[in-house]
């Protein structure tokens, strides 16, 4: 929380609370916006057989968030930094999230828009596929080749 606020303190806000109302805000469900494809991916993936691991960053529990948006039926197992003491773009944790998974790293592929963190599974031999950090409209079938690379 305090490194968040603390960014967000760079910018000049009308009121001192909007700050912790900001970092307060991430943890919601609402806060957050699906790419326009991806639920339409993960369906394709898991008619696949394809399983899925979320490896994050992030400092904090995004289950919650994926139950709501719908995701967690589609989701095999979750590698969050926090809980497991390491952060991309180290090796371990692509490993950590292929043994989770019961996959070979050659047969992973890594989806991220952090291109240098999540290149970081290239290290383990996981193939990466880089998207645009991009807003939501921006790239309505941003996730269709995930697909193609999975066929």
């Amino acid at each position: 929380m305090q490194r968040f606020t603390g960014l967000a303190r760079q910018a000049e806000l009308p009121w001192e609370g909007l700050y912790d109302a900001l970092y307060e805000r991430t943890f919601q469900p609402a806060a957050w916006r699906l790419y326009l494809d991806a639920l339409d991916v993960l369906r394709g993936l898991r008619e696949r057989g394809v399983r899925i691991a979320v490896v994050s960053n992030v400092g904090w529990d995004l289950r919650p968030v994926f139950d709501a948006l719908g995701l967690t039926p589609y989701i095999d197992a979750n590698i969050l930094s926090y809980e497991v003491g390491v952060h991309k773009p180290d090796p371990r944790i692509f490993r950590l999230a292929c043994d989770r998974l019961g996959v070979n790293p050659a047969e992973a592929l890594m989806v991220g828009d952090e291109r240098q963190k999540d290149g970081g599974a290239e290290a383990v031999g996981c193939r990466h596929l880089p998207v645009e950090h991009l807003p939501v409209e921006s790239r309505p079938e941003g996730l269709q080749a995930v697909l193609g690379m999975v066929a």
